[in-house]
């Protein structure tokens, strides 16, 4: 995930990528409660994560009438690996 992108992300889009990355995998209606946005901001907010590909969706095993929103792989690989420079940037 590039920083840049994150910075340009409207305030909305920004609370629900923290909240993904807070509570993992979540469906549209879940984000809405957690962060009580709108439906129609958090859908919106979903859009825009996903064309930055920050943001997959999948099938909801449970009620197939449902996605699953998550952060990409390589977002939360790339989000470890800058928290690790970080604080051996500290130690140093």
């Amino acid at each position: 995930m590039n920083e840049e992108t994150v910075q340009d992300l409207p305030p909305s889009a920004k609370l629900v990528l923290k909240v993904l990355e807070y509570n993992g995998g979540l469906t549209q209606k879940e984000i809405v409660e957690k962060s009580r946005l709108s439906q129609r901001t958090v859908r919106d907010a979903l859009e825009r994560l996903q064309e930055n590909d920050i943001v997959q969706k999948d099938i909801y095993i449970p009620d197939a009438r449902q996605n699953l929103y998550q952060l990409d792989v390589e977002t939360e690989s790339e989000a470890e690996d800058a928290e690790a420079e970080q604080s051996a940037a500290l130690l140093d």
